[in-house]
């Protein structure tokens, strides 16, 4: 897109060489990335971007549209850094996987806005709509977010104790079901021979990233299973 500045990602000093006040319109940023390589914000990377934007007069804007709506253990993936957007986009997640788009903001960004100044395919589709309200309300309760942020530790914590005596692994990090298990080699092998034991991943990053997005209903049974197969797999995959 013309216009555009890319910065690097956890970054501070990247952004803020690049966020000039007059010229930036918005920063656009994922808390935790998803197919970046399932990597959470560093502490202070959104607050300093939340700083540079109020400085700056430009608006901060998340891209919520993978690690939202209950991804990360919390409801929104901001909620873990107590850093509130102008903006907030949202997509397929929020109607169970029906074609959905929604873009949430703030009043003062609302009082710009007239009708016929943003549109979309799919935003409002009245099906999609009745299913993204009922998926809102089960994502919402306390309880079921709780399940999500022990299922995600159990998770991170099978995928370490499984996968540690394999050189090749240098990191398993993420929040919630948002898992990524860093290699030093291009993880698509990894990712046929996890499907053909009936385990379905895919990568992230540079390739070199293999990353798991489970439903949000996972059982314990399925994520110990999953770290079983992954280590399994791994270790016939991986470079000798």
């Amino acid at each position: 897109m013309p216009g555009h500045v890319m910065a690097e990602y956890n970054n501070l000093e990247s952004a803020a060489a690049v966020i000039k006040k007059g010229k930036t319109a918005a920063v656009f940023v994922e808390p935790v990335q998803g197919e970046g390589g399932c990597t959470p914000s560093v502490t202070g990377f959104l607050k300093g971007l939340r700083q540079l934007c109020d400085e700056a007069g430009a608006l901060l804007v998340f891209d919520e549209v993978q690690c939202g709506l209950g991804r990360t253990g919390k409801l929104w993936g901001y909620e873990a850094y107590g850093v509130e957007p102008d903006l907030m986009t949202l997509a397929k997640p929020l109607a169970g996987g029906l074609p959905i788009g929604a873009v949430l903001i703030k009043q003062k960004v609302a009082d710009t806005m007239k009708p016929g100044d943003h549109g979309s395919t799919f935003a409002g589709n009245p099906l999609v709509c009745a299913t993204a309200c009922t998926v809102f309300d089960t994502i919402a309760d306390p309880a079921f977010l709780a399940s999500v942020d022990a299922k995600g530790e159990r998770l991170r914590a099978g995928l370490r104790a499984a996968l540690a005596g394999n050189k090749h692994v240098k990191e398993v990090r993420g929040l919630g079901l948002l898992v990524g298990v860093q290699l030093d080699f291009m993880a698509g092998p990894v990712v046929d021979a996890a499907r053909a034991e009936g385990l379905l991943i895919i990568t992230a990053g540079k390739g070199d990233v293999v990353r798991l997005v489970p439903p949000l209903t996972v059982t314990e049974a399925e994520v110990d299973h999953c770290c079983e197969v992954l280590a399994k797999v791994l270790q016939k995959a991986s470079p000798q």
